[in-house]
């Protein structure tokens, strides 16, 4: 069985509103929150979030662009990865 949890991270230059794009997407595809770490580096905002999804049938590639889209529309690179392949990938 495939995970229905989620690695998102954003990352770029801070500013006002940015917690509340990425959790306002995540709201419109009824993503939740499971745990989150943010940091800002001088100017630089830093994030790394566990999300997830109750629906088996979640569709994935269209969330991963909704939120690419609304990256460039804040001005950050935020990609999300099923947290299956995410842990693969970074395994040692």
């Amino acid at each position: 069985m495939v995970s229905n949890r989620f690695i998102i991270t954003a990352i770029g230059v801070d500013k006002v509103g940015i917690v509340a794009g990425i959790t306002q997407k995540m709201a419109d595809y009824n993503v939740g929150i499971i745990d989150i770490s943010q940091t800002i580096m001088e100017d630089m905002f830093t994030m790394i979030m566990l999300a997830g999804v109750e629906e088996d049938n979640f569709d994935l590639s269209s969330f991963q662009k909704a939120m690419s889209e609304t990256g460039k529309m804040l001005d950050l690179d935020i990609r999300v990865q099923n947290e299956d392949t995410f842990r693969f990938m970074h395994r040692i």
